[in-house]
């Protein structure tokens, strides 16, 4: 099955993925308004009737800002850990709210979602794969080190967006203070672009034709040069930095590899 992929912002201003194939679609977080979904989605040609759910990351709000708006307007339903609604400060009327688990697979029409655990500086943060039969998106962002359930899923996936947040140079000699820089860096936080080149190259599949690298730093990184540093391991795969100014263009993945089952 051919999925498509597109991210509509990646960044601390808002995040938004977007997983569908031919009938249905999922978002990964809805960070930027219900406004600005819409106006990204119709500039790329996809309808919002396309998408059936919601999935939630974690509660920081670059990540749900957009939810209560969105989820209202179009009656999708929301799925989220308990935890994560605890602390998020959604409200819990007006759209249908389910309950999401690590590694329970939710079918939405032929699109199979799976979470797993992640480390992040978040109540109960989970990372994303979803699958139209043989073929897998892996949605990586908010990582603060690569863990063995990460290392699992990306070695499966056709295409990922793969967090790639920071510059260790530009971060140290940055202008945040201590603190931040340390919970950044701290093993929560976030992914530099030399922890997720790392991850790339050694478990990058041969199979994966795309990878999107997101949740850019807008002080502590440049798109040019984490571009420019994966481009050199590239090999097949086509790399995109997801911006977080606009949406990018809409990418057709295919399988070429079937993979083992999801777990």
């Amino acid at each position: 099955m051919e999925l498509f992929i597109t991210s509509l912002n990646s960044g601390s201003n808002g995040n938004c993925y977007y997983v569908g194939n031919e009938q249905e679609a999922v978002l990964i977080d809805a960070g930027i308004s219900c406004r600005e979904t819409e106006r990204r989605m119709e500039r790329l040609g996809l309808s919002l009737q396309t998408v059936k759910a919601i999935f939630v990351s974690h509660e920081h709000s670059d990540h749900i800002r957009g939810i209560p708006q969105l989820a209202k307007k179009y009656q999708l339903p929301v799925f989220i850990t308990p935890g994560t609604l605890q602390n998020s400060g959604l409200p819990q009327t007006g759209f249908p709210l389910k309950a999401l688990r690590g590694y329970d697979p939710v079918w939405i029409g032929e699109l199979c979602v799976t979470a797993f655990p992640k480390h992040h500086d978040a109540s109960d943060p989970h990372s994303f794969v979803v699958a139209g039969r043989h073929t897998r998106v892996g949605v990586f962002t908010d990582i603060g080190a690569p863990c063995e359930h990460l290392i699992h899923h990306f070695s499966q996936c056709h295409a990922a967006f793969l967090e790639a947040n920071y510059d260790e140079e530009m971060l140290e000699r940055g202008r945040y203070p201590y603190f931040l820089k340390n919970r950044i860096r701290g093993g929560k936080g976030h992914l530099s672009n030399q922890q997720a080149l790392d991850l790339f190259r050694t478990h990058k599949p041969a199979f994966m034709s795309h990878v999107l690298l997101s949740h850019l730093s807008k002080d502590n990184n440049c798109p040019e040069l984490s571009k420019a540093l994966f481009d050199l391991h590239r090999d097949t795969t086509e790399v995109i930095v997801a911006s977080r100014y606009a949406e990018t263009p809409v990418y057709a993945i295919r399988a070429t590899q079937a993979v083992g089952e999801l777990v």
